[in-house]
């Protein structure tokens, strides 16, 4: 599996929220924006499945901007890849409710059990690390 662009930057950005909100602030897309070196249109299409997922919520007015939906602690590292990655499974096959993997049979597959184990000690880490894990000793930015 191979983190793409969106799920680097997301993950960048979400953790540059946590450190932010966690002093109780709103933060704009711009500041993040500037402070990570990610293009603020980017940020705006990265924004959009992070609220679907429920991760970020927008906040209206002149203090407004964006917040975490939960504490940092109650949001993954995984959560946040899955909204903007999707399925982090490693084939086809052991994608949550994808039965093909390409085989006549597939549960004669000799390799299926590998990517099994491949995909839940992916998703074992990444549910194991919590944004407030990840910013953990880092300077609350202002």
């Amino acid at each position: 599996m191979k983190v793409s662009t969106r799920g680097r930057y997301g993950l960048r950005a979400m953790a540059d929220l946590a450190m932010v909100c966690e002093a109780g602030k709103c933060i704009s897309l711009k500041s993040i924006a500037e402070r990570q070196g990610i293009s603020e249109h980017y940020l705006e299409q990265l924004v959009a499945p992070l609220k679907k997922a429920g991760l970020v919520e927008s906040v209206r007015g002149a203090l407004g901007g964006y917040k975490l939906s939960r504490r940092a602690t109650e949001i993954s590292v995984g959560d946040i890849l899955r909204a903007l990655e999707g399925s982090l499974a490693p084939v086809d096959c052991i994608a949550e409710g994808d039965a093909s993997c390409g085989s006549a049979d597939c549960q004669t597959c000799l390799t299926k059990p590998v990517w099994g184990q491949i995909y839940d000690s992916l998703n074992h880490v990444v549910d194991s690390i919590s944004l407030a894990d990840l910013v953990k000793g880092q300077t609350v930015i202002e």
